[in-house]
């Protein structure tokens, strides 16, 4: 069952998850650390590269089915252009100031 965006737990990551289901780079790019880093089945990736091709040039989008951890993990139906749909784990690390230093993704 999905949990709507809206009632998701933590502050920062339901704003992750309004950013990339409104295919919004600017309001996204705002949530994250100057120095942010993220990972993708395990790999580190390169952040800029990964968001524009695997979110926001591919129209990607997160329909969240569990999250725990405080909000900060999420299991999660990902979808885009590219890949079609699939079943996700997400991650976060939240700083004290509200924002995202570290995601981690992949294959759930």
């Amino acid at each position: 069952m999905t949990i709507q965006t809206g009632k998701l737990t933590d502050p920062a990551v339901r704003a992750f998850v309004c950013a990339v289901n409104a295919h919004d780079r600017e309001a996204f790019l705002k949530l994250l650390t100057p120095d942010a880093t993220m990972a993708d089945d395990g790999s580190e990736r390169d952040l800029t590269e990964w968001i524009d091709r695997e979110i926001f040039s591919s129209h990607g989008h997160l329909e969240v089915d569990n999250e725990s951890d405080g909000g900060r993990s999420l299991l999660a139906r990902y979808s885009n252009d590219a890949w079609g749909e699939m079943r996700t784990k997400w991650s976060f690390v939240v700083e004290d100031d509200g924002r995202i230093s570290r995601f981690e993704t992949g294959q759930a």
